[in-house]
C-alpha cells in the first residue's frame, strides 16, 4: 500500500510530523513501513514561466525557439520540440541553468543547431510527476504567477509517499481515510470523516429511467449499491488528480476513471464505472456464473467461468467479473456520456476463490479479498457521484439504490480492566484503554465495576463496520496496545530455571564411536513427531506439544528415539535396502521430574523443585535398530537378526562404556517394553541399576509401520548410564594355577530365564567359582516336551591364584564335588531343575 503524507494532512489537520516520525510511528503500531519515498522534484529546481513568443528555429524545422518571462526583466531563450506549446500568454514550466531533474544530470546550456538554449521546458514525465512524456506541463490560466518555484505554485507537486505493509486483517488500511483515522488515534489528534461533497447539478428523475437493479445472490454480494451521473464529459483529469494517482502508483486514464481510483485509494473501496449506454437493456443483475459461460474481461482474454464465479450482468449476459474485473464492452470511452458507477460489498472468499481460479489480482480484487465497510455504500457512491460531476461536468441522479441483506449488527464486546492488564503485563489506566478504542471508531460504552474482580472495570464496546477483523477481547485489548505502541508492553526474559547437565557430553561422543566401531549407521531425525508414533512404541505422552505445527505429524517433541529410526528403516525398505543397522542419540523431552534416576533429577537443589517441575526434562538416550541379514563375514549363511544380535549389541555398547559387566533379565511382563515381543524382551542392568532394554519388535508395532519382516531394537538410558560412573580398569596377573572346568546340564521349564538360573548357580558356588557362562541350550528329544536343557560351564580356581600367586593353591576333586553338588541342590530347590545325565 502506497499512502501519501500530504494526503493524510489534508485528512487530518492536526498531523504535523515529518513522514520519517509517521512511519516509525505506524510501524511501532503493528502497520509496518518499509520505505519512505520522495515524490516530485526538489525545492526551488522549477520554476512558473510565462510564454513571451514562439518562433520558428533557423536551420531546425520541428523545433521551435521560445521565449520565456520569468518575471517582467528576466527572459530566457529555450530550444523546444514539444508538440503542445501554448500560445502567447500560456504558463509552462522551466527548468533553468544548474536545475537538476530527478534521475538527470544538472541543466547546461547547450547549443542546438546553432541556436543557444539556456533551459529546459519540462513534461510530467522529466519531472516524475506523471506518465506523459510527450506534452510540456501547461498550468490552467491564474493557476500561478511566473516566476514563482513549482512547489510554492503547485504544491501537490511535491509528497512524501510511505510504503506501508498492510498485514491482511487490516483493509480499513488500504484507504488513506483509515490510515488517518489510525493516525488520529495514534497522535491523540481529532478525526473527522470528511464530507462526501454535493454533485454541482443534481437531478431529481427517477433512477428507474435510467437502470434497474436486481440482486439475485445477498449471499455472495450483501451490499450493492449503484448511482448514475449523465451529461459527463470524459477528459483528462486536473493535474492534482493525475499527479496523487502517479505518485501512488496508478496510471491516469481520464476523468471518469480516475474518480473510481481516488475514492479507492481514499475509502479503501473499490468502485467500477459502466458505460450506461453499453448496459444492455438498462439492466444490472448479480448472480452466478454458468458452467463455462464465455466472458472477455478488460484485458482482452476470454475466459471459461465457473459456477462459483459471481458476475455482474446485463440484459445480453455477464458484464464484470464481480470484485475482480470489468468486461471489455462495457469500459469508459471518449464518447461516454452516462456513467452507472457500481459500489458493492462483496463475500471476501469468493472473490478471493475467483481471483485465484482466473489468476488476476487487480487493486479491487486485492481489497475486496480482505473486506470492505458496508456501511459505507451510500458515503462512497455520493462521493463518486459529487467528483464526477465537478471534474466531468455531469448532472448526478439524485435517487441511488442499495440493496441490502438482513443482517445482524456486531454483537457488543466486553473489555474487562483485570484482563487487559493481565494479557499486557502492565498496569493500563482503564481511561487511556477506552479512549483509544473510541478514536479508532469504536462505539464504547457501559463503563461500569467489574464483577468478577475487586477493583477493576468493565465495558461494552461494539466493533467499527471497517474492522471486521474484531470480534473478541483479545482483539480489543490488542488495539489499545498497538495505539499506546506496542514498545511499551514491558519486555521481560522468562525465569531461567537452571538445569543441570544430565550428561557431560563426552559419553554420547564415547557412545556413538562404540555403535560406529559395532557397525552401525547413525540417523538424525526429527525432534518433532506425532502422538500416534510415540503410543505405538509405547513411549511416554508428550509433554511438549507445538502450537503451531507444521503437520500433525511433527505436532510433538519426542519421547523416544524409536519413531525416527523407524521411519529410517521404512524408506530404507521401499527403497530396496532390506538389511539396515542404525542408530540415533540424541534428547528426549520427558514429563517434568518423571521419577527415573537421572543426575538432572538427583543435583536438582531443593530451592528449585517446584520451578523445575514445570519444565520437561530433556535428557539423553539412545536406541538402536537390527533388520534384514547379518554380514557374511559373521555367518556361513544369510540369517536375519535375532535376539542374540541385540543383546550382544546392548552388552557390548554398556560394557565398553562402563567397562564393568553387565547382565540381562527378561522383561516379558515389564510395561516398558510392551512393545517388544514378549518373548525376547529382556531388560540390561548393571549394579541393580536398569541402563536399557532390547528385544524383537512387536508384530503388531511391526504391521503398523509397514516394515518388512522383522526387526531388534536396543534403547539405553545415557543419563542413567553416566550416573554410575565408569569403573577404571585395573590389571590383574595371568594366574599361574590351572583352573578346573566343570560343565552342568540342568533340565528345567522351558519358559524359565536362562539367566535367572545363571545368576542362583553363581551365587551357590561360592567363592571358588571364577565365572558361570551358558553355553548350549536344546529342546527336543530325548528332554520332554516342555522342557528344556541348559548346560552352564563352570571354571573353579584358587582366588589368591590373581591377587597373591605365592600363597594361591590348586583345586582338589572334592572341592570341586562339592561346590557342584550345592549349586545343583540350589538350582533344584529354586526351579525345580534335574541334572541330564
Amino acid at each position: 500500500m502506497l499512502a501519501s503524507v500530504r494526503w493524510l494532512r489534508e485528512l487530518l489537520p492536526g498531523l504535523t510530523a515529518e513522514a520519517s516520525q509517521i512511519a516509525e510511528r505506524l510501524t511501532r503500531a503493528g502497520l509496518a513501513v518499509d520505505a519512505v519515498r520522495t515524490f516530485g522534484p526538489e525545492p526551488e529546481q522549477i520554476v512558473v514561466a510565462e510564454v513571451e513568443r514562439v518562433e520558428p528555429h533557423p536551420t531546425r524545422a520541428a523545433l521551435k525557439l521560445v521565449t520565456v518571462l520569468r518575471d517582467h526583466d528576466n527572459q530566457t531563450k529555450v530550444v523546444c520540440g514539444a508538440s503542445n506549446l501554448p500560445d502567447t500568454g500560456g504558463l509552462v514550466l522551466l527548468a533553468p541553468l544548474g536545475a537538476r531533474l530527478p534521475g538527470r544530470a544538472e541543466i547546461a546550456a547547450a547549443e542546438i543547431g546553432g541556436v543557444r538554449s539556456s533551459g529546459m521546458l519540462v513534461s510530467e514525465s522529466e519531472l516524475g510527476l506523471g506518465p506523459d512524456a510527450e506534452g510540456l506541463v501547461i498550468l490552467p490560466p491564474g493557476a500561478a504567477r511566473a516566476g514563482d518555484w513549482l512547489e510554492r505554485a503547485l504544491p501537490f507537486s511535491r509528497d512524501a509517499i510511505l510504503e506501508i505493509d498492510v498485514t491482511p486483517n487490516r483493509p480499513d488500511a488500504l484507504g488513506h481515510i483509515g490510515l488517518a483515522r489510525e493516525l488520529g488515534a495514534l497522535y491523540e489528534l481529532p478525526f473527522l470523516l470528511p464530507e462526501a461533497g454535493r454533485p454541482a447539478r443534481v437531478s431529481d428523475a427517477p433512477l428507474k429511467d435510467f437502470v434497474t437493479v436486481e440482486n439475485q445472490d445477498l449471499e455472495r454480494c450483501p451490499h450493492y449499491g449503484a448511482g448514475v451521473v449523465i451529461d459527463v464529459t470524459p477528459g483528462p483529469s486536473p493535474l492534482w488528480l493525475r499527479w496523487r494517482l502517479h505518485s501512488l502508483g496508478i496510471r491516469p486514464i481520464n476523468n471518469i476513471v480516475d474518480v473510481t481510483n481516488l475514492v479507492l485509494l481514499e475509502y479503501a473501496q473499490p468502485l467500477h464505472a459502466f458505460d450506461l449506454d453499453q448496459v444492455q437493456a438498462r439492466r444490472i443483475a448479480i448472480r452466478r456464473a454458468r458452467e463455462n459461460e464465455p466472458f472477455t474481461t478488460l484485458d482482452g482474454v476470454e475466459r471459461r467461468l465457473d459456477p462459483d464465479d459471481l458476475v455482474i450482468c446485463d440484459g445480453n449476459g455477464p458484464t464484470a467479473l464481480a470484485g475482480v474485473m470489468g468486461g471489455q464492452h462495457s469500459e469508459i470511452r471518449d464518447s461516454t456520456r452516462q456513467v452507472l458507477i457500481e459500489c458493492a460489498h462483496f463475500a471476501p472468499r469468493g472473490i478471493r476463490r475467483t481471483s485465484r481460479r482466473h489468476g488476476l489480482h487487480t487493486e479491487s480484487s486485492h481489497r475486496f479479498e480482505r473486506g470492505t465497510d458496508p456501511a459505507g455504500i451510500d458515503r462512497v457512491l455520493l462521493r463518486a457521484q459529487t467528483l464526477l460531476s465537478l471534474l466531468g461536468g455531469g448532472c448526478a441522479i439524485k435517487e441511488t439504490v442499495h440493496q441490502a441483506a438482513t443482517t445482524a449488527g456486531p454483537e457488543a464486546i466486553s473489555l474487562r480492566e483485570s484482563r487487559l492488564n493481565a494479557l499486557l503485563g502492565d498496569e493500563v489506566p482503564f481511561d487511556e484503554a477506552v479512549g483509544a478504542l473510541g478514536r479508532l471508531g469504536f462505539r464504547v460504552h457501559a463503563v461500569t465495576p467489574d464483577p468478577g474482580s475487586t477493583s477493576g472495570r468493565r465495558a461494552l464496546a461494539h466493533p467499527a463496520s471497517w474492522r471486521p477483523d474484531v470480534s473478541l477481547e483479545v482483539d480489543l485489548i490488542e488495539e489499545v496496545a498497538r495505539v499506546r505502541g506496542l514498545d511499551r508492553i514491558p519486555t521481560q526474559l522468562p525465569r531461567a530455571v537452571p538445569q543441570h547437565p544430565s550428561t557431560t557430553g563426552k559419553l554420547e561422543r564415547e557412545v556413538a564411536e562404540h555403535a560406529v566401531a559395532l557397525g552401525l549407521c547413525e540417523v538424525v531425525s526429527f525432534a518433532f513427531v506425532s502422538p500416534g508414533e510415540l503410543t505405538l512404541v509405547n513411549a511416554p505422552e508428550a509433554s511438549v506439544k507445538l502450537e503451531n505445527p507444521l503437520s500433525l505429524d511433527r505436532s510433538v517433541m519426542r519421547t523416544s528415539l524409536l519413531p525416527g529410526l523407524l521411519e529410517a528403516l521404512r524408506r530404507s525398505q521401499r527403497r530396496g535396502q532390506r538389511t539396515a543397522r542404525l542408530f540415533s542419540l540424541s534428547a528426549l523431552f520427558l514429563p517434568p521430574m518423571s521419577g527415573l534416576p537421572s543426575s538432572a533429577a538427583r543435583d536438582a537443589r531443593p530451592a528449585l523443585e517446584t520451578d523445575y517441575g514445570a519444565l520437561p526434562e530433556e535428557r539423553p538416550g539412545f536406541a538402536a535398530v537390527l533388520a534384514g541379514t547379518r554380514p557374511a563375514h559373521l555367518a556361513l549363511q544369510a540369517e536375519e537378526f535375532d535376539v542374540w544380535d541385540a543383546k550382544g549389541l546392548a552388552l557390548e555398547l554398556v560394557e565398553r562404556t562402563l567397562a564393568r559387566p553387565a547382565r540381562v533379565s527378561s522383561a516379558a511382563d515389564a510395561p516398558n517394553a510392551r512393545h517388544l515381543h514378549p518373548r525376547g524382551a529382556a531388560e540390561v542392568w548393571v549394579d541393580g541399576v536398569r541402563v536399557g532394554q532390547f528385544g524383537p519388535l512387536h508384530p503388531d508395532v511391526i504391521q503398523a509401520s509397514e516394515l518388512e519382516g522383522s526387526a531388534q531394537v536396543v534403547e539405553l538410558d545415557l543419563a542413567a548410564i553416566e550416573a554410575l560412573g565408569r569403573t577404571t580398569p585395573k590389571y590383574r596377573p595371568i594366574p599361574r594355577l590351572p583352573a578346573v572346568t566343570r560343565d552342568v546340564s540342568l533340565v528345567l521349564l522351558e519358559e524359565l530365564p536362562a539367566g535367572a538360573v545363571q545368576q542362583v548357580i553363581l551365587a551357590a558356588a561360592g567363592e571358588l567359582c571364577e565365572s558361570v557362562d551358558l553355553v548350549a541350550d536344546f529342546r527336543g528329544e530325548p528332554v520332554p516336551t516342555g522342557l528344556r536343557s541348559l548346560t552352564f560351564r563352570l571354571v573353579f580356581r584358587d582366588p589368591k591364584s590373581a591377587a597373591d600367586p605365592d600363597q594361591a593353591r590348586t583345586l582338589t576333586d572334592p572341592e570341586v564335588e562339592e561346590h557342584l553338588l550345592r549349586l545343583i541342590e540350589a538350582a533344584r530347590q529354586k526351579f525345580g531343575a534335574i541334572l541330564r545325565g
